[in-house]
């Protein structure tokens, strides 16, 4: 989507349902695709549907200082995000003396390996490294805040994705062997 205001979006402010219908079928596709990058597909359909009540009845508080499609991928995320806490999603803090945080921003791969090799490695990952190496890879999120949507220390996601980051290297490098996973 582009980076202007939907001419529908005035019109949901006033809750027009026409209006909403249009929005929603402007954007469900890509936030559906959003969602399945965390969920499956049905709870992904949920979640979805579920961020666009939301964005309803939150839609005075969206600013035009992000894209609109923006505003609605935070609110999808985040709602993935609380489906998977209320399944219990265990995220244990490390102790700060215990960690010593390495910057490594190199995230390149042999160029014979295909972005769907690289997702399908991904999803191997445990579900806390997963989920931080997706907000941060695909979805472009920086510590701080993958650090608020997870509630977890601003440590914690950079170790989660410091080892999340070795594993996939690890899968790819045997995928790439042709010995599988």
């Amino acid at each position: 989507m582009q980076n202007k205001i939907p001419v529908e979006l005035e019109a949901c402010k006033k809750g027009d349902p026409r209006a909403q219908m249009a929005l929603y079928d402007s954007y469900c596709k890509a936030m559906y695709n959003v969602a399945c990058r965390y969920l499956n597909n049905e709870d992904a359909k949920d979640a979805m549907q579920e961020g666009f009540l939301k964005a309803f009845t939150k839609i005075e508080s969206y600013s035009n200082t992000h894209s609109f499609g923006a505003w609605l991928k935070r609110i999808i995320i985040n709602q993935c995000m609380d489906v998977l806490k209320k399944r219990q999603l265990e995220t244990i803090p490390f102790e700060d003396s215990n960690l010593q945080i390495i910057e490594d921003a190199s995230w390149y791969f042999d160029s014979n390996i295909t972005k769907d090799m690289i997702v399908a490695a991904i999803n191997e990952l445990s579900e806390k490294h997963q989920l931080v190496v997706k907000l941060y890879l695909m979805e472009g999120y920086d510590h701080e805040e993958i650090s608020q949507i997870l509630d977890i220390p601003i440590k914690t996601s950079r170790t989660h994705l410091r080892r999340g980051k070795l594993k996939l290297q690890e899968l790819l490098k045997v995928q790439r062997h042709g010995t599988g996973y």
